[in-house]
Parts: structure tokens; C-alpha cells; sequence
């Protein structure tokens, strides 16, 4: 204590710096309560622990559906931007390292990257790592998935947005229907259950199939995935589009009033039914009408190496700049921290979405 009996004044802290310091407490108070060791780099201020990562394997894609690129095209970023698989699998060990127990590899269309078999191999020797996943459109993967499963891939979702072979051609603008159906049935033979389809619905294009990608759960083991319709760059996003989850419910409600709602894992962006009876399940992903924030467990990196802590957000940082810079381990975990402790509570609504400046869905990785 001060000899001369007066108080010690603190130096008043800076708005900025009261409030990062406040953050940083709230968040030591949070892992002190969660004494599990979770990894404080990738726990954010609410006390999200993000266990989940998608990595974009490239910006490329053999389609053009409407909803994710523009119709001519993304100027695409120069091979020498792209993270290099070395990068890739860097990155990826730090993250499991951290806790991470989820990958996901993305695109564009990750299976026409060349060496996709080798880098999920890669990462199945990652110990820690429960859970490898493709999002795919299915074109190649007949061809791929013997390959891809022995090199340890454990999930698959394959996204189809019509069961029409002229109106695929029409929203992907190319051929590949059939391909596409032989690559799910491939999947379920190979027993991946249940082979999730994913099908962004989209008012005045296919939201009057809803009833047989429902049907379609009855003799097999699929989780088909109706995706509310979302804003991005370049897909001339427009609120009559969308389709909302409770509209989408009544109409197969309708149909099959017995549909029963089934639990829901806690960070799960799926809401999940079941017609009793059937084998496979239909879910629901409302980030529009009912948005999943609080739970959001996952991070994505860019095929051009920045972390986004939210789909939404057009805030990025890039890991691939600090990696070339020659960056250690601890200082990467100290920027993934800081962006991940930046992570805003909930994404901004959909109206403020739609007019946000972002990436076109294609150069996120969905």
C-alpha cells in the first residue's frame, strides 16, 4: 500500500481497451467454468468452442449453378494465391492440434482438385480428428469414392437441387444429372449412412419438388437437406425467392401429417424429421428464417487461405500471408485467436445480408 494513505488511482483505460479487456475476462471466466481443455484460441466471447472446420480445396467448379456463382463466372485467384497442399495440411494439423475434431473439405468443387485422395489421407493420420466430410456436387464421385473411402473419407453430402434432368441442366447450366444419381447410389453401397443431399430450395424453380425429395427418404438412407435460399454475391438474391422453412414444413406436413421432429445435436445447423416408416430423414437449415448462431461451432478457410469466422461475415484475415511470412506456430494461434474472438454474436439478419458486400458463394466454400 501507498505510504502516504492516498488511494492508487488506475490510468483510465481507453473505451477500446476497457472492452477487449472485459472480452478477455469473460472469456477466461467461461474456460474456467468449461474446465475441459479446450483450446481458448478457438473459443470465442460467447463461449462458442468451434470443434468444426471447412477448408476450400479451390475456387474451381465443373458447374455454374445460379445460386452460388454468377453466370459468367469468378475471376478466379492466381494458382500462387492458392494455399498449397503442404499449406493445407499445416494449417489443418494446428487446428486439430486445438481441437478441432471436424474437417469438411469444400470447393468450388473439391473433387476436381488432383490430389483430393492424398490429402484426406493426410488427414486421417491426424490424431484427434474424428470426422473427414466432402461437400460435393457428385459429378466425379463414382469415380473417386472407392478411393476416397479407403483413404479414410467418413461423410458425404452431394448437392442436388432437382430431381428433373432438364431443369438440373437449366440451374446448373450443364449436363450431369444421371451422374450425379449414380454418385448417391454409389455412396449408399459403399454404406455411408445416411448420404446427406443437399437441395438449396428456391421459389418458382423447384420448390414444387419438395414432396418427392421427401419421398425419396422412404426406401433410402438419406438425409435430404432443403436449404433456405441465401444472399451472395452475384446470385441476384431477392426475397420472393426464398422459401421458408415453415412454408416448406406445412407443404410435407400436408402430405404426411405423422412427420415426427427428431432431436437435434446442439450445434447441428439442421432441423431434422423423420416420416415414421421411412429410412431416411428430411432436415431443415433455416439460416435465414431462424438463424443458428448461438450454437455455431465452425470456422472456413478460403482456397486462397483466409480464416472467415462466419459464413456471413465479410471480415477475413489471411493465414496464408503470416504462413509465407514465415510465421511460428504460437504467432498463428495468437491471429486465429484474435479472429476468432472478434466473432460477432450472430450474423447480421437477413436484410442487412443481402445488401453486405461478400464473396460469391463460390470462392467461400459454402
Amino acid at each position: 500500500s501507498c505510504s502516504s494513505g492516498a488511494p492508487v488511482t488506475q490510468p483510465r483505460l481507453g473505451e477500446s481497451a476497457r472492452a477487449a479487456s472485459e472480452e478477455l475476462s469473460r472469456r477466461r471466466q467461461f474456460l474456467r467454468e468449461h474446465a475441459a481443455p479446450f483450446s481458448a484460441f478457438l473459443t470465442d466471447s460467447f463461449g462458442r468452442q468451434h470443434s468444426y472446420l471447412r477448408i476450400s480445396l479451390t475456387e474451381k467448379c465443373n458447374l455454374r449453378c445460379q445460386y452460388c456463382m454468377p453466370e459468367e463466372g469468378v475471376p478466379l485467384t492466381p494458382k500462387a494465391n492458392l494455399l498449397t497442399t503442404e499449406e493445407i495440411l499445416t494449417l489443418a494439423r494446428l487446428f486439430v492440434k486445438e481441437g478441432i475434431d471436424k474437417i469438411r473439405l469444400t470447393g468450388g468443387e473439391p473433387l476436381i482438385r488432383p490430389d483430393v485422395v492424398d490429402i484426406v489421407a493426410q488427414l486421417q493420420r491426424l490424431e484427434g480428428l474424428r470426422t473427414i466430410g466432402v461437400t460435393t456436387n457428385g459429378i466425379n464421385l463414382t469415380r473417386l469414392l472407392p478411393q476416397l473411402q479407403k483413404a479414410g473419407l467418413s461423410a458425404i453430402n452431394i448437392s442436388l437441387d432437382t430431381l428433373v434432368p432438364a431443369k438440373f441442366e437449366f440451374i446448373v447450366r450443364r449436363k450431369g444429372f444421371h451422374k450425379v444419381m449414380e454418385g448417391i447410389h454409389k455412396a449408399i453401397e459403399l454404406g455411408y449412412n445416411p448420404v446427406k443431399v443437399n437441395c438449396v430450395v428456391m421459389r418458382g424453380l423447384n420448390e414444387d419438388e419438395l414432396l418427392d425429395f421427401a419421398a425419396l427418404t422412404e426406401g433410402l438412407p438419406l438425409d435430404v437437406r432443403f436449404i433456405e435460399y441465401m444472399p451472395f454475391d452475384g446470385n441476384k438474391w431477392n426475397f420472393k425467392k426464398m422459401v421458408s422453412y415453415k412454408e416448406m414444413l406445412d407443404t410435407i406436413r400436408q402430405q404426411w401429417p405423422e412427420l415426427e421432429k427428431l432431436p437435434e445435436e446442439e450445434s447441428s445447423t439442421a432441423k431434422a424429421f423423420k416420416i415414421p416408416g421411412f429410412q431416411g430423414q428430411i432436415s431443415f437449415i433455416t439460416s435465414m428464417s431462424e438463424h443458428f448462431c448461438g450454437t455455431c461451432n465452425r470456422l472456413r478457410i478460403t482456397a486462397d487461405g483466409n480464416l472467415k469466422v462466419c459464413l456471413f461475415g465479410n471480415s477475413e484475415v489471411s493465414l496464408r500471408d503470416h504462413l509465407r511470412a514465415g510465421a511460428s506456430e504460437q504467432e498463428l494461434l495468437r491471429i486465429i485467436g484474435a479472429a476468432v474472438g472478434r466473432k460477432k454474436r450472430q450474423h447480421a439478419g437477413m436484410f442487412s445480408i443481402s445488401q453486405m458486400k461478400n464473396r460469391p458463394m463460390i470462392l467461400i466454400g459454402g
